[in-house]
Formats: structure tokens, C-alpha cells, sequence
């Protein structure tokens, strides 16, 4: 049984850290969480443009497993501290206090992304990290003494974040060749430490709150998206390229970071968050989420610079940077929130066939323009659907006239 939310007193400089009602009424995002995330996503900048000059210098695999474990340290950090707060957000002195801390954590680890990427150097960006991590363990040990009932799963998140920062602090002496063989298993560490806290006592995270958050997160990730185009436009405009060149780029980004905030947020993500099973996938599914929606920025100013003749990559390599990102984040929105049918038909297939399509166009004489047209196309198909779903259950419920 959970207890009751007391009154708060905004004068109070301490509150106990009892969980929040997981059913509470009208519980949304607060701006110390919006702040929270619009630092963050400084992070994400440093690590898009690392991931972008690592693809313009043909350095595709090397870019591609830097960002991937950058961006690893990101979404995990973030993701904690959310569903932390869903459960006991205070939002007293110490509470903030401590978000500030890991803040600066996010800061630390945004100036470190560069060397992370380019250079596999991951001395700051480690730091960063761990100095999140280990505010989130005086956090949930706060929770720990005000929450009784569920101690033992609050101990379990701060014995176990603890024991994986020290072994996140150990990596960084060990011999360079045991890098990414340590890294993958301290991740599944990282994975496993909610797994098994939450069974002790399941947290009381707010479904609607959680929803919410990720939503604003995909929001941000997708802003940014538009600012780095932007950036790599202007660059190209101080060059004296051609607007006509530029043209294409323009419209078929604007298109398609237009239909993934349209396709992500026609979900009713609340809904599908019944379980914990549920809600642990459909987190840890974001990671994909959120890293291709930064990476379809990336692309889409790595294709602005190639338009330019600048970058060493080949015509189908550049597309292939804007295409893939665009076509996974289409996959997994669809695999997080789509329910699975008793009867499949149209509807369930065609963010699986948008997704091939716009793969295809990896091989088209201008790839973004194109992808940015399929994208649209699919909202409409989207619509289309919903529409004659509606008209047809709307005729099936209708009562008969007598004749």
C-alpha cells in the first residue's frame, strides 16, 4: 500500500522523500525536470557533431561505436534521474541540490563526447558520468530512510549504482585493449541494477509522468535536429554554394523531422505502460529512439556539407547516414507502442513498409528530399486508416431502423 502525498509546504527546505501515488491526479513535468533535460541535451549536441565529423572523414565504424557508447552514458543518466522522479520527486532543498550536481555531471560529460568519439578517450566523459551517478546513490539512499516499505529496493538502486561506478572508475586504468569488452559488461551491470531492485518492491512510477518525459526528451533531441541542419546550412550559404543545391535538403528535412515528432507523438504511450516488463522495455527501447533521432540531424548536416563538396564519403554513404537513422526511429516507435493484433491488417504494416522505403531511398538521386516525402506519406497513409477504422466501426455500432 503506498502512502499518502502530504501536504506541501513551499516554504519547507526538507521534505520527506515519501513515494509519490502512482495513480496521482495531474502530475506532469516540473520545470526543474524541463531544465534538467535542456542541459542534457548539450550532451547530445557534442556527441551528434563528434558522430557527423566522424562519418565526413570516413570513419564510419569507428564513428558509429563512439556514438553508440556515448550516447550509451546519456540516455542512461537520463532515464535514471526520470524515473527517480517519478517516484519521489520532493523538489526540496537537498533534492535540488543534488539534480544541480548531476547537471554538472551532464556538462562534464558533454565536454568530454568530442574525445570520446573521435579518439575513444573516455578520461572526462567517465568522470561526468559517474559524478551523475553517484548523486543519484545519495538520492535513492534518501529514499531508502523515508520510504520503509520500500528500503530494500531503494538500498538495492544505491548498493548497485555504487558498486558500478567504482568498476566505471577501475576501467579507466585497465589496459586499452580490454576497452570495449569491460564496457559491454559494465552496460549489462547498468541494465541489470533496476531489474533487481525492482524486484524487492516495485517503485511507484507514474505512467503519465513517464510518458511525458519522454515525449519532452524526444522533443528536445528532435529540436536539436533542426538546430544542427540549420548550423550546417548556414556554413554552406558563408561558401557561396548554390541555394538551389541547398533547396532539397531543406524541404526534406523540414519534412521528415516534421512526420517523426507528428508518427511519435500520435501514440498513446500511458496506455501500453500496464506492467513493469512493459515499461523496462519500453524505456530501454528509447535509447534507440532518442540516438537515431539525433543522429537523423547528424545525417542531415553531414548531407548538407557532401551537397557541398565537402567530406570524404560517396554519394550512397552520405544517404545511407540520413536514411538508416530516419528508418530505425520509424521502426522502433512502431515496436514500442504498437499492441500486438489478434488479426493484423493494413495498419499493423505500414511503418514496417515506410521503413524499407525509405531504406531504398538510400539509393535515390536525392535521398533526403525523398525520405522526407515517404515520411509524409505515411503520416497520411496513417490518417487515411484511422479514418476508415473509425467510419467503419462508427457504421457497425449504429442501430438498425426497422423496416
Amino acid at each position: 500500500m503506498s502512502h499518502s502525498q502530504p501536504a506541501r509546504d513551499e516554504s519547507a527546505w526538507h521534505r520527506p522523500m515519501i513515494a509519490r501515488l502512482a495513480d496521482e491526479q495531474h502530475r506532469t513535468a516540473t520545470m526543474l525536470e524541463l531544465f534538467f533535460d535542456l542541459c542534457f541535451v548539450t550532451a547530445v549536441a557534442q556527441a551528434a557533431t563528434a558522430f557527423e565529423h566522424e562519418l565526413a572523414e570516413g570513419r564510419i565504424g569507428h564513428g558509429v561505436l563512439g556514438y553508440a557508447m556515448v550516447f550509451f552514458a546519456i540516455w542512461w543518466a537520463w532515464m535514471n534521474f526520470t524515473w527517480f522522479a517519478s517516484a519521489y520527486d520532493t523538489d526540496d532543498v537537498p533534492y535540488r541540490l543534488l539534480t544541480l550536481v548531476q547537471i554538472t555531471g551532464a556538462l562534464v560529460l558533454a565536454a568530454g563526447a568530442t574525445e570520446a568519439v573521435q579518439r575513444q578517450d573516455f578520461t572526462v566523459i567517465t568522470w561526468g558520468y559517474v559524478i551523475m551517478r553517484l548523486a543519484m546513490v545519495a538520492q535513492w539512499l534518501r529514499a531508502a530512510r523515508a520510504d520503509p516499505e520500500r528500503r530494500r529496493s531503494c538500498l538495492r538502486y544505491a548498493v548497485g549504482i555504487l558498486v558500478v561506478q567504482v568498476g566505471w572508475v577501475v576501467r579507466l586504468a585497465l589496459p586499452e585493449g580490454s576497452g570495449l569488452a569491460t564496457f559491454a559488461v559494465l552496460v549489462v551491470a547498468e541494465i541489470a541494477v533496476p531489474v533487481w531492485a525492482e524486484r524487492a518492491a516495485v517503485t511507484t512510477w507514474h505512467p503519465h509522468h513517464i510518458a511525458e518525459r519522454y515525449g519532452l526528451f524526444t522533443l528536445i533531441v528532435l529540436g536539436e535536429s533542426i538546430t544542427a541542419a540549420t548550423g550546417a546550412v548556414h556554413a554552406s550559404l558563408d561558401t557561396h554554394a548554390a541555394l538551389g543545391d541547398l533547396a532539397a535538403l531543406v524541404v526534406g528535412g523540414i519534412l521528415t523531422v516534421f512526420a517523426l515528432w507528428w508518427l511519435y507523438f500520435a501514440q498513446n504511450a500511458p496506455q501500453r505502460l500496464t506492467t513493469l516488463r512493459v515499461a523496462l522495455l519500453w524505456g530501454y527501447g528509447h535509447y534507440f529512439v532518442f540516438a537515431s533521432a539525433a543522429a537523423v540531424g547528424a545525417g542531415l548536416a553531414l548531407n548538407v556539407a557532401h551537397a557541398t563538396g565537402h567530406g570524404h564519403l560517396s554519394d550512397h554513404a552520405a544517404a545511407a547516414a540520413y536514411t538508416v537513422p530516419v528508418a530505425v526511429f520509424i521502426a522502433l516507435v512502431w515496436l514500442l507502442h504498437h499492441p500486438t493484433p489478434v488479426r493484423p491488417d493494413t495498419a499493423d504494416i505500414v511503418h514496417p513498409v515506410a521503413a524499407v522505403a525509405i531504406l531504398a531511398a538510400t539509393f535515390t538521386p536525392s535521398p533526403v528530399l525523398v525520405t522526407g516525402v515517404l515520411a509524409t506519406l505515411l503520416i497520411a497513409a496513417k490518417l487515411s486508416l484511422s479514418a476508415r477504422g473509425t467510419t467503419k466501426a462508427g457504421t457497425a455500432q449504429a442501430p438498425r431502423t426497422s423496416p
